[in-house]
């Protein structure tokens, strides 16, 4: 398994938790991508279409085999067989996945960019990011991703939700 892609996951319809770990599951039960680390998870206020319940929201880290597009084929696929409708841009999902990085490629394909060209306007991805590598660093950026979190603004709508080592919490995070 040479590649290493880091994967985000939001959910906020249905049974939100129960939805992420299906996706999780789904997405390494094959041989081809293993799981090696998880955040915490997340409970974030909505980000552009506002009118909609709360998101559980996580990253993971895995190592794969496969290519980058083929990655995000197995991601499409796991979205379809969760219920994914995309009728509204931001709307309510039962599953969000979206590579985040892959390798420390620079990836710009009609289907594909990496790093996610959004992440890094995102509290609710750089939070979970930085609490699982908090040493990761970015092609081309010279700042690390505490200072680009610094940077994003409505920290407040992102609030520890499970903790990784398995602790229910609810709390905001700081600014």
């Amino acid at each position: 398994m040479e590649n290493s892609a880091i994967i985000s996951l939001g959910s906020n319809i249905g049974n939100r938790y129960d939805n992420m770990m299906m996706a999780i599951k789904k997405l390494t039960s094959r041989y081809d991508i293993q799981l090696v680390n998880t955040s915490s998870i997340y409970e974030t206020d909505p980000v552009g279409y506002e009118d909609q319940a709360l998101f559980l929201n996580m990253v993971i880290e895995v190592k794969t085999g496969l290519g980058s597009l083929e990655l995000l084929d197995r991601c499409l696929d796991v979205e379809l067989e969760l219920g994914r409708k995309r009728e509204i841009r931001w709307g309510p999902r039962t599953i969000d996945l979206d590579i985040l990085t892959f390798n420390q490629e620079n990836i710009k394909h009609a289907r594909l960019i990496v790093p996610h060209p959004r992440m890094f306007e995102r509290a609710f991805v750089l939070i979970p990011l930085l609490e699982m590598k908090p040493e990761i660093k970015f092609f081309g950026m010279d700042k690390p991703i505490s200072t680009l979190l610094d940077e994003v603004p409505d920290k407040e709508g992102v609030r520890s939700w499970k903790r990784k080592n398995g602790e229910d919490v609810f709390e905001p995070i700081g600014n």
